[in-house]
């Protein structure tokens, strides 16, 4: 999500610690997903058929949430196609339970803002861009490796809209 780099961009300028490096603004669908070494050519092909089942969606971006030491962005545009990844594979629990049974579909914009004030000040700053429009057009699958998040590939979303 491109469009929603500058979320991060506020972030970092307050500190640079609580960004991902070389991690863009996402929404992640399923984390953990399937393991690299267990990743199967059968999960590749539904997660292109689960991404071929949603159109591009334009998104608007407009409420900032925390919980501690954590600031996000949600999407309640994209939480069907999280909760068909979730329904997809029953055996992953979101976050291992961290945010609840069903956490809301978001952007994350810091981890590891546990002093309270910073969190303020990045809840302020990001709040401040907001609303931000955005779109998605695709599903990316990432896989950790020794040297960090790599894209396996992407599937477009391809359902025509209101189709």
């Amino acid at each position: 999500m491109p469009d929603a780099t500058p979320l991060l961009d506020a972030a970092c300028r307050i500190d640079p610690t609580l960004v991902r490096p070389g991690m863009p603004a996402h929404v992640s669908l399923l984390y953990p997903f399937v393991p690299r070494s267990a990743l199967t050519g059968q999960d590749e092909q539904r997660v292109r058929s689960l991404a071929a089942d949603f159109p591009a969606t334009d998104l608007l971006l407009t409420e900032v949430v925390t919980a501690p030491g954590f600031v996000a962005v949600t999407v309640a545009e994209l939480q069907p196609i999280v909760d068909a990844f979730r329904t997809q594979w029953p055996g992953s629990r979101p976050y291992g339970g961290r945010f609840g049974a069903r956490p809301a579909a978001h952007v994350t914009v810091a981890m590891g803002a546990d002093d309270p004030t910073t969190a303020a000040h990045v809840r302020t700053a990001v709040g401040g861009l907001l609303p931000l429009r955005a779109r998605t057009a695709a599903i990316q699958l990432v896989v950790l490796t020794e040297e960090g998040w790599q894209s396996r590939f992407t599937a477009p979303l391809s359902r025509p809209h209101g189709g």
